[in-house]
């Protein structure tokens, strides 16, 4: 005992004495160091915005996708140069297409036109480290460890003065707050980790994101819960990151308030939605005419697609006995390829839909510039809509917009924002199972024609709050702080 006093009384002093002379002669000059060279950033940042005004950052890397996300990408850089003219965009992209060429998409696709003296874009080589194929297992932390490689490629050739991620890559935010030392601001449209993502594999459910191995598995369903809880702490630390978040949506809010805890620099702004134009269209349909049940999404695998094929096989059984209908209706599904793997999940549901005997009431239009979307709006009467917790549903908005009766999944932005489903007040339909989705068909295509015209009247008055004027607003309010650079 009286060794071990005597050790203690030597050990413990020298043990303090190390410490007091690691941080004097270790991190007290670090930190001098790091405050050096934190204000030779300032100070050559700030020299060269007074030359050649602020550079603004926005890392999207597929920013010719055609999506809704690259919708919100080319609203919010049209909206920050008629506010800030003085500003240089840059885009960090993986996109090998011309300039010009990307820029055409924007306005053919979009409708909104940007012009070129003012956008550069910043090519980044490291693709493969953010595509979800280059990981079967282990995906969303090895992606988002991708998107970090891939920031500090961004940060490589760039250091600008704010950055503003579109795309949902949070775990690159430290990189540009930290050492970029700039201001960090993002658009979130789905959070990558959700508490019901986490449900969805305790309880066991196959989906497109939980094999049935690990379905059926209870220790692999355990492990996975365990890596999922772990992986939602770092993306809660990650998001923090960011000084301004905007979230697009009721629901994508409430999980990233929940995942990141942030909600005083927290902003609900709802996508840019083309509902003034598709407003004044007039439906192109006759008693004559086909059926026409209209989906507009991306072929991804979160959009579901099998759901409405298997949608319209429950309604073929329904119809059973009255075929003269059932040859009258065609499910016509519209969306952007933007990969071979999207281009061989067209062929896989194309594949469905014939092992289905459905070939001849499912029609696949591809790519199809926004004059062939308008056309297709005016000469359809139904939309459907079947992702699972769709973070918002810029297509459902713009289906209703259009004059066409809506039915969607019941979760995510069509059940907390779009869709109201009260009699007296509806505006469209929600759904969730193959069965309730046929049975929504059956019931809008029996709804007499003044019920019909009231749902749409109401639907198309409560969708200006997403419109494209809406959006500029609330994104220029919402990233005012980040512009306003000392």
């Amino acid at each position: 005992m009286f060794f071990l006093c005597f050790m203690l009384m030597i050990v413990l002093p020298l043990f303090f004495i190390g410490i007091i002379l690691f941080g004097a002669f270790v991190i007290v000059p670090c930190a001098f160091i790091f405050a050096s060279w934190y204000m030779r950033i300032k100070e050559r940042k700030l020299q060269r915005r007074k030359r050649e005004g602020t550079n603004v950052a926005f890392f999207h890397p597929y920013a010719n996708a055609g999506g809704g996300g690259e919708r919100v990408l080319w609203v919010a850089i049209k909206a920050l140069l008629a506010r800030y003219p003085d500003t240089n965009i840059f885009i960090y992209t993986v996109e090998t297409a011309e300039p010009q060429t990307i820029l055409d998409k924007a306005q053919n696709q979009f409708n909104v036109k940007v012009e070129p003296e003012k956008i550069t874009f910043i090519r980044l080589s490291m693709k493969k480290v953010i595509e979800a194929k280059s990981y079967p297992y282990f995906t969303l932390i090895l992606q988002s460890l991708g998107s970090m490689i891939l920031g500090m490629e961004a940060f490589m050739k760039l250091n600008p003065d704010v950055y503003i991620d579109t795309t949902g890559f949070a775990f690159t935010y430290p990189i540009f707050r930290y050492m970029a030392q700039c201001p960090v601001g993002c658009y979130t449209h789905y959070p990558t980790i959700t508490a019901a993502m986490t449900r969805r594999v305790k309880h066991r459910i196959v989906a497109h994101n939980n094999s049935s191995v690990i379905a059926r598995n209870p220790v692999f369903t355990w492990l996975k819960v365990l890596y999922y809880k772990l992986f939602g702490w770092l993306y809660g630390w990650m998001g923090r990151c960011a000084d301004v978040v905007m979230v697009n949506g009721t629901w994508t809010e409430d999980h990233v308030n929940d995942l990141w805890n942030v909600p005083f620099s927290t902003y609900r702004v709802y996508p840019p939605c083309e509902v003034t134009e598709l407003k004044q269209l007039r439906s192109l349909v006759k008693d004559s005419d086909p059926i026409r049940i209209l989906s507009v999404g991306q072929f991804r695998p979160e959009k579901d697609h099998p759901l409405m094929l298997q949608a319209m096989y429950e309604l073929r059984n329904l119809l059973v006995k009255n075929e003269m209908l059932w040859n009258k209706i065609k499910l016509v599904l519209v969306g952007g390829c933007r990969n071979a793997e999207d281009e061989e999940r067209v062929q896989n549901l194309k594949d469905l839909a014939k092992h289905l005997a459905l070939e001849d009431n499912v029609q696949f239009v591809v790519n199809a510039p926004y004059a062939r979307l308008l056309q297709l709006y005016q000469t359809s009467s139904i939309a459907l809509h079947a992702m699972w917790n769709e973070h918002f549903g810029i297509s459902v908005v713009e289906c209703m917009a259009a004059g066409l009766v809506t039915i969607a999944h019941r979760s995510g932005g069509p059940l907390a924002d779009i869709i109201e489903t009260s009699a007296g007040s509806r505006t469209g339909f929600l759904a969730a199972e193959p069965d309730e989705y046929a049975r929504a068909i059956l019931e809008v295509i029996a709804l007499p024609s003044d019920e019909r015209k009231r749902i749409i009247e109401a639907a198309r008055a409560s969708v200006d709050r997403f419109s494209t004027m809406e959006f500029e607003k609330a994104f220029l309010r919402a990233a005012e702080p980040l512009m306003r650079i000392d």
